[in-house]
Parts: structure tokens; sequence; C-alpha cells
């Protein structure tokens, strides 16, 4: 987030010779956890079913008699939030010996089960279904399946006892898939029988951090084949025909793979799987894993381009991940299991950075071309210099109430602030490896950083936690600097501009005038919308339905609000074209843009003082500066042949 999962580690030395954990996150988290240890759980997924919107699960645990609480999965990690969708929990049964046991779920935490395990029971037997019939928009309870796929995560379906950190939790799952499926996932198979697949045990963590992909329309790319450690795109789709990947695309995800090897220098995983998810039916999102990651888009992604530009950036933020967020993530976010709370407050690194990097690799691998990369850039340094949320809340508290912000409705996104630090914490970002360019004379960059602050010895999945003294020491080390105060004047900062230093000490400035901006007009194209923010104030449906309004900007003026819907402009039934057209020749009259609203059962008309014509972010170049951004975008790797800038109406 990928949007976005990720939990401590707290590996024993026995544990580590049954399955396959994470190093410890915490040496003090053992001194509370039980002197024994709850031994093999066993889970069988049977999601032949999928296609009728549920999957049947068993558990088998091992018990003593006595009390027992078990856990559903709570604070999904990537999510950032606690979103397991729960209430999709059906069908729950214990039993042992043949007999029912009862069980209750705790009045406060709603997560939590409890039961009384009787005399001479060694084992428990569950079963449980989960349901697949969500709609398609959020993160870890939104729509996974159709009738052609599924992406099955683990926490969806099981069970784990209260009171041992996940990596002490040892899980031998198993699944049965409708007939002639394939699959891709990062968790090591024991054995496979036809449409029946064991896995090697491994700890809870690993389970929940190795998702499934499966289909009936699937196929397998190989971007290293015969190198370790392996990479591979495994795509599951609604039809054979969005398989399809073009051969310039592969190379560019080969060209991804090579980036990361010479930002980061080192892997920490064993091989890694983009489990890539193709369909109109499912939620599109990204949520990172450590040696995968679950990456849902619309199905003709990689075969229509104003759809594959849109795809760009999600592969490359992801990956990052894997180093930054799974590897080393905020001691915050590090919690000993799935239902203790997370604190995000240096989710401006994890997300940010993560953002940040992901955008740049976007670029040094072809995904996109310079001029592309410029103007997305653009239009984040416009959208959050527009934002007036940032006069009353600091980034950083977008970060601190994450939990809260990723479900907010997303009218108003504009006064009330998003998760914000995402973008805005790539802006910050860049202007940090602008200024370590700067004071160490080009010598050092971000890109030392990186193999500093996410380096180690690799191989195989490790975690090692970090605070914000850890990350300012770091960045000490490559170039001193008061870099507590750079930070900290950022993220608490209520001024209505954003950090755009990077920018305009990188040689560039922003500036808006008519000329489309390439990343705004296909957002416009795939979303079908109109996004008139820098110039009337207003995002709309192509059927005129108002997405929002700009806070005190031209529409806000007016007495436009969200969820109104635009029904004519200047006596001319709406269209995007008409108004668009409308917004064009303001330049050249006094009067106002006329819009007959309706809002519910009424209609008004509101007159927009408007006379700025189409307003369009764009960078423009300040010759007299050295071009840091097209340093900062040059790729580390050799690339077969040369990346060409585009060839666009932006400003060069």
């Amino acid at each position: 987030m990928g949007l976005f999962n990720h939990l401590s580690k707290f590996a024993i030395a026995l544990l580590s010779l049954l399955s396959i954990a994470f190093p410890l996150a915490a040496a003090d988290s053992q001194s509370t956890a039980p002197q024994h240890t709850p031994g093999t759980i066993r889970l069988a997924v049977d999601a032949t079913r999928v296609r009728q919107k549920i999957i049947h699960a068993t558990l088998k645990f091992p018990v003593r008699p006595g009390p027992l609480t078990l856990y559903y999965p709570e604070w999904i990690p990537g999510d950032h939030a606690p979103d397991n969708p729960i209430t999709d929990l059906a069908g729950l049964k214990f039993s042992a010996g043949g007999k029912t046991i009862s069980w209750r779920r705790d009045l406060v935490d709603m997560f939590a089960f409890h039961l009384d395990i009787p005399g001479g029971v060694d084992f428990l037997d569950a079963e449980l279904d989960f349901l697949l019939a969500q709609p398609a928009t959020g993160f870890a309870s939104a729509a996974s399946s159709t009738a052609q796929l599924d992406l099955l995560s683990w926490n969806d379906v099981l069970l784990y006892p209260k009171g041992f950190p996940s990596d002490q939790i040892t899980f031998a799952a198993s699944l049965k898939l409708p007939s002639g499926w394939r699959f891709g996932t990062a968790l090591p198979i024991a054995r496979q029988a036809g449409d029946d697949i064991e896995f090697t045990p491994v700890s809870l963590t690993t389970l929940v951090d190795s998702p499934v992909i499966a289909g009936n329309f699937y196929r397998a790319i190989k971007l290293t084949p015969g190198q370790t450690p392996s990479h591979e795109i495994d795509i599951a789709a609604d039809s054979a025909a969005a398989l399809e990947m073009p051969p310039d695309m592969q190379a560019e995800y080969k060209q991804l793979v090579a980036e990361t090897g010479k930002l980061f220098s080192v892997r920490h995983y064993r091989d890694y799987h983009f489990l890539v998810t193709l369909s109109d039916d499912v939620a599109h999102f990204g949520l990172e894993h450590h040696e995968s990651s679950d990456d849902r888009a619309s199905e003709r992604s990689l075969v229509d381009d104003d759809l594959r530009l849109q795809f760009a950036t999600l592969l490359p933020h992801e990956f990052v991940h894997s180093w930054n967020g799974k590897y080393r993530r905020p001691i915050g976010l590090a919690t000993p299991d799935y239902n203790t709370p997370m604190k995000g407050d240096l989710l401006w690194v994890y997300e940010g950075l993560t953002e940040y990097l992901g955008s740049i690799l976007t670029a040094r691998s072809g995904l996109y071309l310079p001029g592309e990369w410029r103007e997305e850039l653009a239009y984040i340094a416009a959208t959050f210099d527009n934002r007036v949320g940032r006069t009353w809340r600091p980034l950083q508290d977008t970060a601190d109430a994450a939990q809260l912000l990723y479900f907010a409705y997303p009218p108003w996104e504009d006064y009330r602030r998003s998760t914000d630090y995402y973008d805005e914490g790539l802006l910050i970002w860049l202007d940090v490896d602008v200024t370590i360019r700067q004071l160490t004379n080009g010598q050092k960059s971000m890109n030392d950083f990186c193999r500093l602050f996410h380096g180690g010895t690799g191989g195989e999945p490790a975690l090692k936690t970090y605070n914000f003294e850890d990350v300012v020491a770091t960045l000490n080390s490559i170039a001193p600097y008061d870099w507590t105060k750079f930070l900290r004047t950022r993220l608490d900062s209520v001024s209505p501009h954003a950090p755009l230093g990077g920018i305009e000490n990188g040689g560039w400035k922003l500036v808006y005038n008519e000329m489309p901006n390439r990343l705004i007009d296909n957002k416009e194209d795939a979303k079908r919308l109109l996004d008139e923010t820098f110039s009337i104030g207003m995002v709309i449906d192509s059927d005129g339905s108002v997405r929002d309004v700009l806070y005190g900007g031209p529409a806000f003026n007016a007495g436009v609000g969200p969820l109104m819907r635009v029904t004519a402009v200047n006596g001319q039934q709406f269209s995007p074209d008409v108004l668009d057209d409308a917004i064009q020749k303001s330049t050249s009259s006094h009067d106002p843009l006329f819009l007959l609203m309706a809002n519910g059962n009424y209609f008004e008309t509101m007159n927009i003082d408007y006379h700025g014509g189409l307003r369009n972010p764009h960078l423009e170049r300040v010759n007299q500066q050295p071009d840091l951004l097209g340093e900062i975008i040059r790729p580390l790797a050799p690339v077969s042949g040369s990346i060409p800038d585009e060839t666009t109406s932006a400003a060069k």
C-alpha cells in the first residue's frame, strides 16, 4: 500500500528448525510468551466453490484442557488498519472427538473467540466459511475473486491461538482449487497432485505474508530465467486476451529487477513473485509482501495503452516494499501478532519513501518515459500545492490517523486531507535526494541511503526495525545536516504550500498553462471523469456528477458541492466537452459560467466567476540550474537501447 501487510518477527531456535520464519523483531516480546509452543496447526482450504463466492476451510489445533482464546486476524499488515473482514466469516463450528464444543465471542474484542477445552482432548477441530460477495472497493475487505480467478489471502480463512507471537505459530496449509486452474505463490510447495496443493509448514507470519493467485486464465512470465533469486510475474485474468503482456513491457519489468539490484545491492528474499490480478470486478490496489506482491488492476491493463500508463507505477511501488516496509519497518508497525494495534507515525517513510523510490524506478526501468514522469510529478506537486487541508492538518497527522483516513468517504478530500503521506511523502523524499546531491556536490544521493539503510546479508526474509532517529542518523552518515529540523519542518507544517524544494532546486519549476498534461488526460480517460481542479476547482464524472470540489475555489464560492450534478452549462446540455470548451473560452468573456445544478430533487443555477481558461500543471526547465531531476531518473543498470524522452505538449 500498499495499500499494504507487515508484522513483527520473534523467531525462537526450536521453531526455526520447524518452519520458515523471520528473525527477531523485539527480544523482550518473548518474556510474556507461554513456556510451551502451540504445535503445528493444520489448515485445509477448499476453493472449489469460488465461483459461488464462498471458500470453505477446516483447521486442526493441538490443544490442552482449559480456557482457549482464538483470534481472527484483525490488523492487516500493509492495510495499516483493523480491517480484516470478520463479518464475512460464517459457519464457524468447533468439535473434539466428534463432540461439539461451544464458543463465545469476546464482548469487547470482536475478533476473539473463547472456548473451554474439556479434559482428555488433544486436538480441536474447526471449520468455517469465508464469504466472497464483497464490493470492488476497499482493501482487505474488497472483492478478490470472479468466476475465473481468485486471490487467496490466508488471513481470511484462519484462526490462531492467543498468547503467541505469529513467528512462534506453525501452520501446515493445503489448498484445493477448481478443476484445471493454475496458481502462483511465493509459499514453498511440499507436493501437488492435480488440483490439490500441500505447502511446506511455515510460521503464521510467513503464511499470511504469502497469498496465492489462481485462475482459469493464468500465465507465468519468468523475468530472470536461470538466475538466483528467481523473479516472475504470475497473472490471473478474466480473459485469455488480457494475459498478453507485450515484449517491450516484459523487458521493462526485467529492467525493473535489474534497477532494484543496483539501488539496494542486496535482496532479502529467496525468490519473488508479482501476483497480478486483472479484472474489472475486483478492487484495484496493491498490497506488499516480503517475497511477493498482490497487484490488482483493470482487466486490460497490459494490452490497452491508456490503462498501461495507469498501471505503470503499481508493481515498482509494491516491489520496493520488500526492502522498505518488509525488511526495514517502523517499530510501531512491527507488531507481534495480527491483533495488536499498529502505530503509523512513520508511514511517511514506509509509504512516502516507497512512493518516491517506486516512482523513480518506474522511470529508470522505462515503464514511464522521462516526460511522462515529469508530468506525473507536476500533477502531484500541483495537487498538494492547492490542498487547503494543509492549512489545518499537518502531514504528520495523516500518518498518525491512517487507520481512519484509509476509509474516509472521498468527497472533500482536499479539505479533510487523505493518506497524503504517500504523494506528499514523495515530494519530501525528492527534496531530501536533491539536498543530499547539493550538499555533496553530486557525490552522494538517496541511492547511497538505500544501500546503507536497506542493506544487510540478504538471501531470505528478515526484519530490521527503525525509529525516527535511525532515519536521521543514516542521512547524517551520508551528508551531515540538520535533518531533524529539515524533516520535522515539512511534517509539522500547516503552510498552504507543498514542499516543492526538490523540484525547484532540481532545475525545474511548476507552471500552469492551457497545454494538456498527458497523465491527467490519461486519468480522465481511464476513470471517465473531467478534472478541473486547477481551473474552476471541480472534479466531475462523465455524467455530470460532482466527485469533489476544491474548498475555497471558484466552484465552491459559487455554491457547488460534492454529490450535486451538472445538467447544463451556459444553457447547453452538459457533456465533458461542453464544460471544457466553456472553461477554455472564459478568458475572452466577462460573463461567469452558468451551471444548472441538480441537488437531490432540486435544481439551482450557479454562477462561477472564473476567467482563467484551462489550467494544467507542468514542469518547466530552469536552464541556469543543473538538471538534478534528470540525474535522479537516469538508469543505474545497463539497458538495451536508449530510453527516449516523451514527445508531447508537456513543457520541456
